[in-house]
């Protein structure tokens, strides 16, 4: 009996989010947030993969952090592996506002490497959240290898990441700062710009980077 009343406060839910509003939707996902139940954590994660609305997701989000923290991540976990790319990025976000360490060994290079932008700045973002100490040197040769990749919100991730893990990110950007890639080197220095003055901003720490590299040139790389 309580199975079936289970089974159909979840297809109640699941219904209340098919409507067209955004905003109706969001305030569905509020009272799922708000009266948690159980249910609800396999109808919140399954709206994660296709709700087209950014603050609904994000409300979505922050329902599932409301519920049971070991339900949620038991869920949320399979979600890396989906073929669906909104589906890994908006898990990793979730996992990463869910603050569980022992989500780190699911964070994968294939996830850090992924090939949808929104995924891997997500994971790049999560994974610099929760690495365990002593981990970080080898999360930035992983990160290291993303540098100049994308557009600008993408290079910000990346180097935000790298900045978050602190002196063990300066070894692979220094050395990515000598790379035959000049759009490497610049994102390299302008990195290391950031982290020495996290105020200047990304823009100005770019352009100054430009200018960097202009003035040196190609670095002389041995064969």
């Amino acid at each position: 009996m309580a199975r079936r009343q289970n089974d159909q406060t979840a297809s109640r839910l699941k219904t209340a989010f098919e409507t067209a509003t955004s905003s109706a939707r969001l305030q569905v996902a509020l009272a799922a947030g708000m009266r948690p139940a159980p249910e609800y954590v396999e109808v919140l994660v399954e709206r994660c993969g296709i709700e087209p609305d950014f603050y609904v997701r994000d409300m979505l989000t922050w329902a599932l952090t409301q519920h049971d923290a070991d339900s949620a991540v038991d869920r949320l976990l399979p979600e890396l592996r989906s073929e669906n790319p909104q589906a890994r990025s908006q898990a990793l976000h979730t996992l990463s506002k869910i603050g569980d360490r022992r989500v780190w060994p699911a964070i994968t290079a294939d996830l850090l490497r992924d090939e949808d932008d929104e995924v891997a700045r997500t994971a790049w973002r999560t994974a610099a959240g929760l690495v365990p100490q002593g981990c970080e040197a080898g999360l930035a040769e992983t990160l290291s290898t993303q540098f100049d990749r994308g557009d600008r919100g993408v290079r910000l991730s990346l180097s935000r990441a790298l900045i978050a893990l602190g002196p063990a990110a300066s070894p692979v950007i220094e050395r990515a700062k000598a790379d035959r890639d000049e759009g490497v080197r610049t994102h390299a220095i302008a990195t290391e710009h950031l982290m020495r003055d996290p105020d200047q901003g990304f823009d100005a720490a770019i352009a100054e980077a430009e200018r960097v590299v202009a003035l040196l040139g190609a670095p002389l790389i041995e064969e």
